[in-house]
């Protein structure tokens, strides 16, 4: 997909497509959506700069495909709001389940930043 397409679809098509890759296992596909200097920041724990630190973090964390359903989208202008739940095996392969807020900022068409409460539910 070239750039000029990415900026014509909406945010929310957008971060629908990269959850799309990511369910699927195509964490490639899911960061060819994401700014070469995108942070993610995880409230209380982590914050990830950069597209070669999330990578490294999605191979570690997603070496399943995680499981997830999006209950509501919410855009506004450069902002999508994901709700949602999802599931991830931790390290000892015990299936995790968690209830999730996204708050994701748009630049140019590539989503830059991540904002992300998550708790175990």
């Amino acid at each position: 997909m070239t750039f000029s397409c990415l900026i014509n679809m909406n945010n929310k098509a957008i971060l629908e497509k990269a959850n799309a890759a990511v369910s699927s296992g195509d964490n490639e596909g899911f960061l060819a959506f994401c700014t070469d200097d995108t942070v993610w920041t995880f409230v209380g724990d982590q914050t990830l700069r950069g597209k070669e630190a999330v990578r490294q973090y999605m191979a570690k964390a997603y070496k399943e495909p995680p499981k997830f359903m999006v209950a509501q989208l919410i855009a506004e202008g450069d902002f999508v709001t994901a709700l949602g739940t999802i599931s991830m095996k931790n390290d000892a392969g015990q299936l995790i389940d968690y209830e999730y807020c996204d708050v994701w900022t748009f630049r140019e068409g590539k989503m830059a930043e991540l904002k992300a409460f998550v708790i175990t539910t």
